[in-house]
C-alpha cells in the first residue's frame, strides 16, 4: 500500500492505495495527520493516488463536483451496496439516513445503513457527509461534525 497527504481544509488528509486504486482516505485526528501503517510506501507521484490528491485538491477549491477515480473500498456486500448508493447522492444534496436505507432496499434498517456510512473507507469521495439525520439535523460523523459542516458549506450548503 502506498500513501500520501493532502493539505486541506479539514486538515490533513491520509490517502492511501496503489497506482491502480484509491483504498482508504483518512481524515485528521485532533487535528494531526493519521500516521501510514506499518508497511506503507510514500507514494510515487503518479497513479491513482496523484489523482486523488488532484481531484480532492479541486473539490476543495470548489472546482470539482464529481470524482472520477478507480476506488476499491473493502467492506462486506450491503456496506458496499451502501457506499454505491452515498456515490448517487449530487454534489450540494443531502438525504437523511431512512432514505438512504430505502435506497439500498432495506427501509427498516436506518441504523445498520447509519452503522455502513460510518464505516465508509473513502470520505469525500464517497460522500458519506451528505446523510442527515431525518430531522434535518446533522447526524453524526467519522471526520467530527465541524469536517462535516465544512464539507458541506464547501457544496454550497449551511447548517
Amino acid at each position: 500500500m502506498q500513501y500520501s497527504y493532502l493539505e486541506s481544509p479539514v486538515g490533513p488528509l491520509l490517502i492511501a492505495g496503489d497506482e491502480s486504486a484509491v483504498r482508504i482516505i483518512r481524515f485528521p485526528v485532533d487535528g494531526a495527520a493519521v500516521r501510514p501503517e506499518a508497511g506503507w510506501m510514500h507514494a510515487s507521484p503518479r497513479g491513482a493516488l496523484a489523482d486523488a490528491v488532484a481531484q480532492l485538491r479541486e473539490y476543495f477549491q470548489g472546482k470539482r463536483r464529481e470524482f472520477d477515480l478507480p476506488l476499491e473500498p473493502h467492506g462486506t456486500v450491503f456496506q458496499r451496496s451502501v457506499w454505491r448508493s452515498l456515490s448517487e447522492i449530487p454534489y450540494g444534496v443531502t438525504i437523511s439516513y431512512g432514505e438512504l436505507a430505502a435506497r439500498v432496499g432495506k427501509p427498516k434498517a436506518s441504523r445498520a445503513v447509519g452503522q455502513a456510512n460510518g464505516k465508509n473507507p473513502l470520505p469525500i469521495v464517497i460522500p458519506c457527509h451528505r446523510v442527515i439525520s431525518g430531522d434535518g439535523s446533522l447526524g453524526g460523523f467519522g471526520g467530527g461534525s465541524q469536517t462535516k459542516i465544512t464539507l458541506l458549506a464547501i457544496e454550497g450548503l449551511r447548517f
